[in-house]
């Protein structure tokens, strides 16, 4: 319900009623603790953020609050570092967005980040028409706000961690949303076209950065591999923890999960991909690489049905054993 323009003031772009009930807190402080020698700061609580994320909720402008992220996931152990992943479903936003200054209801920022604002880091697709705010707080505490217009609202809700925790005005009424799970980020079985693709780009990539490693470019070498070769290794990792586990796992974002679903020697492995600034290990880190995907691809190949490309395989790996004995001085690579 709209408050009557006579009966409401404006402040920092928010509806406050003159009645005296507030629609919103007053800034959240950080609460500081004297312990005879120094101030201590004190988190805010689980139940304090939430309770402070529903108060600001009351503005009429805003119709509903959900949550997804990993606290609405019953699969991920909680902890103290959990983000407050919250959507305000709004009638409008503009009125929100003339005055940033509004978020500080939520307390005192360590910094602000609003996605759909950046030129150089802008938001992803399927967040268009919303607007994000992304608060850390002093207090260690952090919420990532999504302001959704309720038109827009289908995009987001087909997330299966979102779930409703008001519904202001009824909208889920109708059509509620099903219990928050994981289910939109389980492994999915590959095609074999895809695993085909996957193995092409994992080797064809090795064979460029034989160059770079042989020039001693350890820079844009660890470039390459981090941004194309692990992306590949690490979908690789996705599908070979998918296979043994029927398809029914999720491997978490970023591999979080991976430690939990890959056998300890895998995981070791795994970790030994990551490697220092330095030539040699960059050379070792490499073939580990290419040992861990070669061993995972051929388990899915086997298990799914796929031929994998053996040729690519050898060919590649005998190439880059070639070039990092060639001599710096050498006129032709054969």
């Amino acid at each position: 319900m709209h408050l009557n323009r006579k009966s409401s003031k404006k402040i920092s772009g928010l509806e406050e009623p003159l009645n005296g009930v507030a629609h919103r807190p007053m800034p959240a402080k950080i609460i500081l603790k004297f312990d005879q020698t120094h101030y201590t700061m004190i988190s805010r609580s689980e139940a304090e953020m939430m309770e402070l994320i529903l108060e600001v909720a009351k503005d009429p402008r805003i119709q509903a609050v959900l949550q997804d992220g990993s606290r609405s996931n019953p699969g991920v152990r909680p902890d103290i570092f959990q983000d407050f992943d919250i959507i305000y479903v709004v009638n409008e936003l503009s009125s929100f967005l003339k005055d940033h200054n509004w978020v500080q209801v939520f307390g005192e920022q360590m910094i602000l980040q609003l996605p759909e604002a950046m030129e150089l880091y802008p938001p992803t697709p399927e967040l268009e028409g919303a607007f994000s705010y992304l608060l850390q707080f002093k207090d260690g505490n952090r919420i990532d706000l999504t302001m959704v217009p309720v038109a827009r609202l289908g995009q987001l809700i087909s997330d299966s961690l979102c779930k409703v925790i008001w519904d202001k005005a009824g909208i889920f009424k109708a059509h509620p949303l099903p219990p928050a799970s994981d289910a939109s980020y389980i492994v999915q079985r590959p095609s074999e076209r895809s695993f085909t693709d996957c193995c092409n780009e994992f080797w064809y990539t090795n064979a460029g950065l034989a160059k770079g490693l042989w020039r001693e470019e350890v820079v844009p070498a660890q470039e390459l591999i981090n941004q194309v070769i692990r992306a590949a290794l690490l979908q690789m990792m996705n599908w070979y923890i998918g296979c043994r586990h029927e398809f029914s796992v999720n491997t978490g974002k970023w591999g979080r999960n991976y430690q939990r679903y890959l056998e300890p020697e895998m995981y070791q492995k795994l970790l030994a991909t990551y490697p220092a600034a330095d030539l040699q290990q960059v050379w070792r880190s490499v073939y580990m690489a290419q040992e861990l995907f070669r061993k995972a691809a051929q388990f899915i190949a086997a298990e799914l049905g796929y031929t994998y490309p053996e040729d690519w395989d050898k060919n590649v790996t005998a190439y880059m054993q070639h070039v990092q004995q060639l001599p710096k001085n050498a006129s032709r690579i054969y």
